[in-house]
């Protein structure tokens, strides 16, 4: 299901969304808690990065998975599968990281909307959401990092 799109493998295509998104919904959300006046032109794009980015991301761990069989499949070198099993790792924490991201930034939208429910909630919630979120926001970001630059070192060194 993820090997392919139209003729080019499915990975190749996706991480490139999840190198755009999971930066923005990191930035955004630790915008959206320490700026409670942009909060009303942040919100729907922190809820909408909030549930697309977990699924890309889990769209790329996937696809990256199938590419992995197909190498596997044809007899690649250990040294390079090794390689892509390093990558395949940080980009499996990237996924967990990013998810726990998007939870987060979903409790902190819910937590600060102001409806009747929330009223009750502690004045100090959001500030503590705020701040996991910068939390999991730092260690997304440098997942993205780490992952995308193994992937790119094994391109450009001709491992795959």
């Amino acid at each position: 299901m993820f090997r392919e799109i139209n003729g080019l493998p499915g990975h190749v295509l996706v991480i490139h969304a999840v190198v755009v998104l999971v930066p923005l919904l990191a930035v955004l959300t630790v915008a959206y808690g320490v700026l409670p006046r942009w909060r009303p032109r942040l919100d729907w794009a922190v809820a909408a990065l909030a549930v697309v980015t977990p699924i890309v991301a889990w769209v790329a761990t996937e696809s990256g998975e199938e590419l992995e069989e197909a190498l596997r499949s044809r007899g690649y070198p250990p040294e390079g599968l090794q390689k892509i099993h390093e990558h395949a790792e940080y980009g499996e924490t990237l996924l967990w990281f990013t998810l726990g991201l998007a939870v987060a930034a979903l409790l902190l939208l819910l937590s600060t909307a102001g409806l009747a429910r929330t009223r009750n909630l502690p004045r100090w919630l959001p500030l503590a959401l705020t701040a996991v979120a910068a939390v999991l926001a730092v260690f997304a970001l440098v997942y993205v990092y780490l992952t995308g630059d193994s992937g790119a070192k094994m391109v450009w060194d001709g491992i795959v």
